[in-house]
């Protein structure tokens, strides 16, 4: 279909009539012919908003690139490259703004020796992997190509899926800094409360037949360097032999599978204070001390710790109460059963929980 105009010769000049036609075979004259479906009236005297009311209702049956695209082929001056989507990723980059990170991630990455790296970009790029998780969950493969393809980032080039990598291994090597200082941010923005503290584990396995190689790691699970003779085995208290992503206790009842141990320090409100990572086959019960121990140098306010029974021990209790701090955990206790009678048979054994409370005198 197009528009038609046909033309009428009158005393005042000539008149031009707008038509919605199009073209039909006419098998007797062996031609195609114009067909009027429609008659716009006059060109002088146009209906312009019914006109664009029918364009409305038009561009509906089509997305939003296809309708554009229809729209600027009519003008000879312009091209139509792409359309990509703007508002997500815009409202993303303005928290991100709010929260500093461009500042932070920029003044850490000018310190240091070594070869000098293009700090802005490689923000960017962090900032991209970002909204992808946030908007478009995907491998680093495809949040290359959602990056390049799918929506628009300000001041990013074109990247691909080596330049995400690089972007991630980047600030695991500044990890502790700039865990601190986006947490600094965080809590000044939203004036946070950080005198309760909230922490938990869990578990998550991965698709593999065989765990990681084993190396040596300290108390906390982190790798050692290796010895001067290339064994890796590292002497002294609390030295271990094993992979990161290993064989333990799964909490999504997946023992066949390696898996990594995450925990996590939330607020009150829920907002994430820290986030740790170890071995797979580490237990729960230490783990409270080493998180209290890298929370320290924090300067956060007076801390209730609270935990689940899995963090309860005698020890872990007596160590959350140092620094004038304090905690509390529910653990359960024994099964009792009524002293008033007899326990019946068929009854069970009722198995109460309690509350632990602790602080420093």
């Amino acid at each position: 279909m197009y528009v038609k105009t046909t033309s009428r010769k009158t005393k005042s000049g000539t008149v031009r009539y707008l038509h919605l036609a199009h073209n039909t075979w006419d098998a007797v004259a062996g031609r195609s012919v114009p067909k009027l479906l429609y008659g716009f009236g006059r060109e002088d005297q146009l209906d312009a908003d019914a006109v664009r009311r029918l364009v409305g209702s038009l561009s509906k049956l089509l997305d939003p690139a296809a309708a554009l695209a229809a729209t600027v082929e009519a003008n000879t001056e312009l091209d139509f490259v792409e359309s990509r989507p703007f508002g997500g990723a815009y409202l993303l980059d303005q928290l991100w703004q709010r929260l500093e990170l461009p500042r932070i991630v920029t003044a850490l990455g000018t310190r240091g020796r070594g070869r000098p790296r293009n700090v802005e970009a490689t923000e960017r790029a962090l900032f991209a992997l970002v909204a992808n998780r946030a908007l478009a969950p995907s491998s680093k493969l495809a949040a290359a190509e959602w990056v390049n393809h799918d929506v628009r980032i300000d001041g990013l080039d074109p990247i691909d899926d080596d330049t995400c990598y690089r972007a991630m291994d980047w600030p695991h090597q500044i990890r502790e800094k700039l865990e601190q200082q986006v947490f600094d941010s965080a809590a000044h923005l939203l004036n946070l409360e950080v005198d309760l503290l909230f922490f938990d584990t869990t578990s998550t396995y991965f698709e593999l037949e065989d765990a990681d190689l084993p190396v040596a790691r300290d108390e906390h699970g982190l790798p050692l360097p290796e010895t001067g003779d290339g064994d890796g085995d590292g002497d002294g208290d609390g030295v271990s032999m094993g992979g990161f992503r290993t064989w333990g206790k799964s909490k999504d009842s997946r023992d066949d599978l390696p898996q990594i141990v995450i925990g996590m320090a939330v607020t009150r409100d829920g907002i994430p204070v820290r986030v740790w990572c170890w071995p797979g086959n580490t237990g729960d019960s230490a783990l409270i001390r080493q998180v209290k121990d890298e929370m320290r140098d924090w300067t956060l306010s007076k801390i209730v710790w609270v935990a689940d029974r899995g963090f309860a021990s005698a020890a872990n209790r007596r160590y959350l109460r140092s620094g004038d701090h304090h905690y509390t955990s529910v653990r359960s206790s024994a099964p009792t059963r009524p002293r008033s009678r007899p326990r019946s048979r068929g009854r069970a054994a009722t198995r109460t929980s309690r509350t632990t409370c602790g602080s420093r005198k």
